[in-house]
């Protein structure tokens, strides 16, 4: 998958390292996304903000993510790779991740 995923590192769980336990997650599932840090994401008002995009895909950027919500990413990271466009027909299988989307950025 060439999805890249971005922790905004100004965020409390960006500072907490969520990066590397999400990049640690992602190697253990078998993924093979980038994961990166950056600062502000403008997230402010639902920190800690992650976003998610790939060339030609619909983009995502999600709020109020915590080290809980890993799974659920792993399962968004999998739902979203096998997406042709990056859209995803049920977002019941992210469980409260699906409550925590902030933008859907269209590829």
């Amino acid at each position: 998958m060439d999805a890249v995923v971005t922790v905004c590192r100004s965020c409390p769980a960006g500072r907490a390292g969520l990066a590397d336990a999400l990049r640690a997650a992602i190697e253990t599932a078998g993924l093979a996304d980038a994961v990166g840090e950056t600062e502000c994401m403008s997230g402010c008002a639902r920190p800690s903000a992650v976003a998610v995009r790939a060339v030609g895909k619909t983009a995502y950027l999600f709020g109020d993510v915590t080290t809980a919500d890993i799974p659920n990413l792993i399962a968004f990271l999998r739902l979203y790779g096998a997406s042709p466009d990056g859209n995803l027909a049920d977002a019941r299988p992210l469980g409260s991740l699906r409550n925590k989307a902030l933008a859907r950025i269209p590829g």
